[in-house]
């Protein structure tokens, strides 16, 4: 443009300042920077891993130093996920670490959904078997293409035959809840690369596909070499027709389109992810992190050695005091994640939170996104409605329906 559902669909603006039960973990280690990236990362090289890397041992510390210091809520976690970077280069003891970290300061619920990003080549089947009796059992594989030549492309370090072997040990491990991450509009390649790309996806039997279309970035390698939309970047109308390629080969295989850019099996839809996009509260931990606490949203400083000194200060143990967000902000952050997802956004809840007057200017300035069908209301049962993007056009264009939101309510 990352298992069983059990949320309640239609609370995403309402249930802000309820108690948090979600933490993100960012591990920020990666082997080399790939050249669409620009998230918070620090790179180790080709040769060390948490094993080896004295950096990574510190940096296990220093997290379980912050989690150590976060205000405590009362309410025991349901959700975690290990996002980097690439959390795969851990070692199987730092995560028991963290996670014990996290048990023993917030409690663990006994059916918590416990998310690995990992990528192919940077583990093997004593890692993932490790990883799994620590507690993990949901794993996001970042595939991002199968051609050789588009992996090269992007700076990826893994092969197409390492996607292939990372699948088997997963299969080995007999780990079921499993997805995996393609990214279209990539350089150099075509329609039939995508289409090739997810046809292969669907072959190594996944529950879950994450397809995301690819931003330039300013500060990246792609950012300085390519123009969005220009050669060797597919053009505006070739991207788009990626995405409704991958729309309708993914539902016709059996997977729910839930949210612009995932599809799952049922029963299999990503519980951590549906928190950020139900607009609810999560702890957020590590470098370049975000925290989502009492309607404030808290960020950690992105370098490794500030971050250091952020944690050394327990400017943390703050955050309480910061303000709540004002309603408009709450208003649009839930709009804003609420119509990524299929379900969208229950009208009666708008109203609750925000009353009749702000529900009526939202349908008013959503009318021509309505004609055009990019945007439906739909009855909820005998009282109530729901707001939601149509798929795939709605989803499609849905930079320009929340452009016209923010004009409204901004």
């Amino acid at each position: 443009m990352t298992s069983r559902n059990v949320t309640k669909p239609g609370t995403n603006i309402a249930i802000a300042q309820a108690n948090p039960t979600a933490a993100y973990l960012h591990i920020p280690f990666c082997r080399r920077r790939c050249y669409y990236c620009d998230f918070p990362i620090s790179v180790l090289g080709d040769r060390l891993r948490g094993e080896t890397s004295g950096t990574m041992r510190q940096y296990a510390d220093r997290l379980c130093q912050e989690i150590q210091a976060a205000p405590d809520y009362g309410a025991k976690l349901e959700t975690v996920f290990f996002g980097g970077g690439t959390p795969s280069l851990l070692a199987v003891e730092q995560l028991q670490q963290l996670l014990l970290c996290l048990k023993q300061r917030f409690g663990l619920d006994p059916l918590a959904e416990i998310s690995m990003e990992i990528d192919p080549g940077t583990f093997d089947l004593a890692h993932i078997q490790g990883y799994q009796a620590a507690g993990i059992n949901r794993v996001s594989l970042g595939v991002q293409a199968f051609q050789p030549e588009i992996l090269s492309a992007c700076g990826r370090t893994h092969t197409a035959a390492d996607i292939d072997q990372a699948v088997d040990w997963l299969h080995q491990a007999d780990i079921k809840n499993y997805s995996l991450d393609l990214i279209s509009g990539l350089p150099h390649q075509t329609i039939e690369h995508w289409q090739a790309s997810l046809e292969r996806a669907i072959a190594l039997q996944p529950q879950h596909i994450s397809i995301y279309d690819l931003t330039i970035e300013p500060n990246t390698a792609f950012g300085k070499w390519y123009q969005p939309g220009v050669a060797p970047l597919p053009s505006d109308d070739r991207s788009a027709a990626m995405y409704r390629l991958a729309q309708q080969v993914l539902t016709q295989a059996g997977f729910d389109h839930y949210e612009i850019s995932n599809y799952a099996r049922p029963g299999y839809q990503c519980r951590h992810n549906r928190v950020y996009w139900q607009n609810r509260p999560y702890y957020g931990f590590g470098m370049g992190a975000t925290s989502y606490l009492k309607t404030q949203r808290f960020g950690r400083p992105r370098k490794l050695r500030e971050y250091y000194r952020w944690v050394d200060s327990y400017q943390q143990t703050r955050m309480i005091d910061c303000p709540p967000t004002p309603p408009a902000e709450q208003l649009l952050d839930g709009l804003m994640v609420g119509l990524r997802l299929a379900e969208g956004i229950d009208l009666a809840v708008l109203n609750q939170q925000f009353g009749s007057e702000t529900v009526e200017r939202l349908q008013k300035r959503l009318r021509p996104y309505i004609q055009q069908g990019w945007v439906e209301i739909v009855a909820a049962g005998a009282t109530s409605a729901r707001l939601r993007l149509s798929d795939p056009e709605g989803f499609l264009f849905s930079n320009v329906v929340l452009t016209a939101l923010f004009e409204e309510f901004d």
